[in-house]
């Protein structure tokens, strides 16, 4: 199965919004910088807390501004909501292969946006120091991504060559 197939596949900004939630984004994307931007994206999650559209913001806004805890809870808030709408157990840890098919038939769209927050996520613990977790969502993503269209393997790649290179100073 090919993850990156697009023909007739729905989108996360493809699902419909309300205008209101849809001009607080446009709103906070012009204001971007200003701590009004973070307000205006709030009030865009109280009014669509399951829009993917509004968590995509809020995550780039939170992923840009360097405030990784932020956007950790936002991707890991992501994973439990597509997870779902997918039928995937609750814990991303018990996620295998064998539930991709039953996903693919709900929606491909939505499969390869969690595919893309397993990586993201995995890719912020890194960023704050969380190697074992990191690592973990990323093999996950591996696991699922047999013909590594997400690029798992090579972000894999150097976390191991990272990890020994500690090793290496450590020793050294």
């Amino acid at each position: 199965m090919d993850l990156l197939d697009f023909d007739e596949a729905s989108l996360y900004f493809d699902e419909p919004v309300p205008f209101a939630v849809q001009e607080l984004i446009e709103s906070a994307s012009q204001a971007y910088g200003d701590p009004v931007a973070e307000a205006m994206l709030h009030k865009a999650y109280f009014l669509a807390p399951e829009s993917l559209l509004v968590l995509v913001a809020l995550y780039r806004y939170y992923f840009y501004q360097h405030q990784l805890e932020l956007a950790l809870q936002v991707g890991e808030r992501g994973l439990a909501l597509v997870g779902r709408r997918l039928g995937f157990p609750e814990e991303w840890t018990q996620l295998h292969p064998d539930f991709l098919g039953q996903a693919v038939m709900r929606s491909m769209g939505l499969l390869r946006f969690y595919m893309q927050l397993l990586k993201a996520t995995g890719y912020v613990n890194l960023r704050l120091g969380r190697m074992a977790e990191g690592r973990a969502l990323i093999e996950k993503l591996i696991e699922l991504d047999s013909h590594d269209r997400f690029g798992g393997k090579a972000l894999l790649d150097m976390i191991v060559e990272a990890v020994a290179a500690r090793i290496e100073e450590a020793t050294a």
